[in-house]
This record gives C-alpha cells, sequence and structure tokens, in this order.
C-alpha cells in the first residue's frame, strides 16, 4: 500500500502532521507492508536561500502586523508541536527556499535515506535554526543522515532531480492540492493537514480493507454439511 505525503519543510503543521502519521502508522498492523514516499511542494517559490530573515520578520510583512504580533502567532503552532513531543524554536528559525531541499530528498531516496533526510530538514529548520536553503548547510544535514558530503555537494551544484521536484509539484496541483501537509492513500483516500493520529489509522485501515476484503463466514454451527481433508460428513439435519 502506497502513501504520498505532499508536504514542504518550513511547514510547522507538515512537521506536526508527520508526528501524528507516524503515531498512527506505530498501531497500523500491516505497517511492514507500507511504501512512504515524500512529495514536493514550496510554500513560498520565490523566497531567497540566503536571506536569512527570521520567521517573525517574513510573518509580519507577509500579513502587515507587528513583530509581536508575528511572534504571539506561533505561540500555538509550538504548542500543538509540543504535544506530540516537538520542539519549535521559531526564534531562531528564518525564512529561505526550499527547492534545494526538495532536491535533496530526492536524492536521498536513491539511497534509501528519504525519511531520514526529511526528518533531519524538519528538524534543522523548527527546532536547530539552520537555513535550510544554503548548500553549505544541506551539505552538513545530508552527512548527518548518512549521505556523502562530497556527492551531495556536487549534486547541489547541479541542476539534477530539478525536473523531479517540478513533475511532483505540478501532479500535486492537477490532484487539486493547495495546501500541505496533505496525504494520498493508494491514491483513493485522502487526508488534507495535521489531522489527529486516529484519523490517520482509520484512512490507513479503511485503504487496507479495500484493498484486502476480508470474508466474513455466517452458519459457522454447520459443521456436518462440510467436507474436509477428503471426508464429507453426512449432513444429518436433512436425514
Amino acid at each position: 500500500m502506497k502513501v504520498e505525503i505532499w508536504s514542504d519543510y518550513v511547514c510547522p503543521f507538515c512537521y506536526i502532521g508527520k508526528r501524528k502519521f507516524e503515531l498512527a502508522f506505530e498501531k497500523f498492523t500491516h505497517k511492514d507492508s507500507i511504501e512512504m514516499t515524500y512529495k514536493s511542494f514550496e510554500l513560498d517559490p520565490g523566497a531567497d536561500p540566503n536571506s536569512n530573515i527570521s520567521t517573525y520578520s517574513m510573518l509580519a510583512a507577509k500579513y502587515g502586523m507587528s513583530l509581536e504580533k508575528a511572534k504571539e502567532m506561533t505561540l500555538n503552532v509550538a504548542e500543538q508541536a509540543a504535544a506530540v513531543g516537538l520542539e519549535f524554536h521559531f526564534e531562531l528559525a528564518v525564512s529561505t527556499n526550499t527547492f534545494d531541499a526538495h532536491r535533496l530528498v530526492k536524492y536521498a531516496a536513491q539511497h534509501g535515506k528519504e525519511i531520514e533526510m526529511s526528518e533531519r530538514l524538519f528538524k534543522a529548520h523548527f527546532t536547530d535554526g539552520h537555513n535550510i536553503g544554503n548548500h553549505d548547510q544541506l551539505v552538513n544535514l545530508a552527512s548527518e543522515a548518512g549521505l556523502n558530503a562530497k556527492e551531495v555537494l556536487a549534486m547541489l551544484q547541479t541542476s539534477q532531480f530539478s525536473d523531479v521536484v517540478r513533475d511532483e509539484e505540478e501532479e500535486g496541483s492537477s490532484l487539486g492540492i493547495k495546501g500541505v501537509p496533505f496525504y494520498v492513500v493508494d491514491r483513493k483516500y485522502a487526508v488534507s493537514g495535521a489531522q489527529s493520529p486516529e484519523v490517520f489509522l482509520d484512512t490507513l485501515n479503511k485503504a487496507w480493507e479495500e484493498k484486502h476484503p476480508t470474508f466474513i463466514q455466517v452458519n459457522e454451527t454447520d459443521k456436518d454439511a462440510l467436507c474436509t481433508d477428503g471426508y464429507c460428513a453426512p449432513d444429518s439435519s436433512k436425514s
């Protein structure tokens, strides 16, 4: 069963949703049969990767509010993150472009490190205050996730995986995805937003049951009208 997750690494609810999905995933009976992949989505494609503008300043400018009001906006989000075991430091977070971060995740996927790389990018932005648009930072984070630093740097200096990222963004748009996180299960069920673990688990179970229907046995008490192991017992009820 395939789960596709459209998200962006500077999206707080994408990180919160990731944890909630993981809580559901751990309770899902058939988790070993799940293929999970992250799809690209950019909240701000025009962002400068090296501006180092604080998240507070970005929010204040975007919504025409004071820095204090911008700080207040993030308090509730940080509380929601803490409720699922995440530590958000918006005072350290910087606004940046995530296109190369998405390219890095595509590279990591080819080396079996997609999940680890995605987690490290989220933590780098929301907890550690790293600029995940900066190539030097991305190389360091990739190394921490178990990837070869020199190879990652070489990849980032090319346009490799750019087409993959753009294709995934267009794919999301064609599916009507306008916000993230957005979860698609077997291209049959969709969950929008950082829903509760119960919602995620219910969706996984529904998708699994539809793909692997079970039979409900009736008249189980009529054991005599049954042939087993080459032997057929007479149906005494009809004698």
